[in-house]
């Protein structure tokens, strides 16, 4: 009777105990849960109205700390320390603990994300039901807390990191000064906002030695006078947006990717919330990445090298402009062409020469053909939920130039911007896959 009674108590016992069975591995198998933070932080970025650059190194602090966590996944992968300017250290598992990777690496990305934003307590929404879920999987309660103590350790070393990029002196740094030459820049309509970034090169960047290190060639020499060089692309960049077919209309409304974008409604004015530039490219990796079901480790590959190209992109971009200082197609049609003539887009704050987004398109562009191949086809929906279509690409490349054209069809740049910015662009990103390696020989 009393062995009875003591196997009848360790049945009980051990029915009531929770068992992992390893289905919360499955849950975490996909990439889902990292494809979702990164949105959640690209949203973030779109209602905080971050600018082009800043939204960059947002997304380069957030891929990092993606990609130094789940690259444990996989020994094939290297880490990024001593590598990238200024990175001496990230910390390591602990190997006599057991972890989820694919969690921790969730933790570091929105651990590093909740502090680059504004926006904190609506990420923390997010946070709490992701980290809901993830719990309510089956996953042990001490995997779970090992992996969320080490995406933490992750996450302060990445802010560390970024703490000494100059960014917050930079926000101290002295205003554009509007010149009176009429070569320069001057403030836009209809909101004529002060030049965003001017110090930006002044930004550490990530894989380059300097923003200098690929200086673009700089713009035509400018001129008034019918028949210079200068009256040329700007007689074309007139005439193409007078004669914009619905299909270069499409392109441009497509790539636009404007932050800035002011309605005025007689004294009211108000803010359209755009994605901005580098989050378009952001989108496009994770809709290659889910084509060939990346995991965790190849879609933070996938992230970070992109999101490397979209912030020293930027910082050499940005460079070029402040020296430049280049007039805008719609202030020089103005005075010199046509006084009511007005662009498809409406124009970035901040100087001409080069093209931002073809600078950083054809960087981005170069990153994925790094990490996916040449003539990858895909469908890009990035824009849909900003009321317009999907489009569709043959590679990579092909989108980069779709979106560098895009900038003279909206009527917000001259040609050799754009396409000195794109060489710019593939350049910098050739550069970068060059010398950063991720997966060991």
């Amino acid at each position: 009777m009393t062995g009875r009674i003591l196997l009848l108590s360790m049945v009980l016992v051990f029915s009531c105990t929770p068992t992992d069975d390893g289905r919360w591995k499955q849950k975490l198998v996909k990439a889902d849960y990292l494809h979702r933070s990164i949105k959640a932080i690209t949203d973030r970025i779109v209602h905080d109205i971050f600018s082009p650059p800043v939204a960059s190194r947002i997304y380069a602090y957030t891929s990092v700390a993606a990609y130094e966590t789940s690259r444990h996944l996989n020994p094939q992968y290297a880490s990024l320390v001593d590598q990238l300017n200024g990175l001496k250290y990230m910390p390591q598992p602990d190997t006599s603990l057991t972890y989820s990777f694919e969690l921790a690496t969730v933790e570091a990305v929105l651990k590093v994300g909740r502090n680059l934003i504004f926006s904190e307590s609506d990420l923390d929404v997010f946070y709490n039901n992701v980290m809901t879920e993830i719990r309510e999987s089956g996953m042990p309660k001490d995997v779970y807390k090992n992996s969320i103590a080490f995406g933490d350790t992750v996450a302060a070393s990445v802010m560390a990191w970024a703490s000494k990029d100059n960014y917050k002196q930079s926000r101290s740094f002295p205003k554009y000064t509007i010149q009176s030459d009429p070569a320069t820049w001057k403030p836009t309509p209809p909101a004529y906002m002060d030049a965003v970034e001017p110090s930006w090169n002044k930004i550490r960047p990530v894989v380059l030695d300097s923003a200098q290190q690929f200086k673009p060639q700089g713009p035509v020499s400018f001129s008034i006078k019918k028949g210079s060089d200068f009256y040329k692309i700007a007689e074309e960049a007139y005439l193409t947006g007078k004669n914009l077919s619905k299909e270069q209309e499409e392109i441009a409304r497509f790539w636009d990717c404007n932050p800035f974008v002011m309605n005025v409604n007689g004294h009211v004015m108000f803010a359209n919330k755009k994605i901005s530039p580098g989050g378009h490219w952001i989108n496009i990796t994770r809709v290659a990445c889910e084509k060939v079901n990346a995991g965790y480790a190849q879609s933070s590959e996938a992230y970070v090298r992109v999101a490397l190209s979209l912030l020293d992109g930027f910082i050499s971009c940005w460079d070029e402009k402040y020296r430049s200082r280049l007039i805008r197609p719609e202030s020089y049609i103005n005075q010199y062409i046509d006084e009511d003539w007005l662009p498809l887009l409406q124009t970035p704050p901040f100087p001409e020469h080069t093209s931002g987004h073809s600078t950083i398109s054809g960087s981005a562009a170069t990153a994925l053909t790094y990490v996916f191949g040449d003539n990858f086809a895909y469908t890009d929906s990035t824009e849909v939920e900003f009321g317009m279509t999907s489009r569709s690409f043959a590679s990579f490349q092909q989108a980069a130039d779709e979106a560098s054209i895009s900038r003279l069809y909206g009527g917000i740049h001259y040609r050799p911007a754009l396409e000195i910015g794109l060489a710019s662009g593939r350049k910098i990103g050739e550069y970068i896959n060059q010398k950063i390696v991720t997966k060991k020989p």
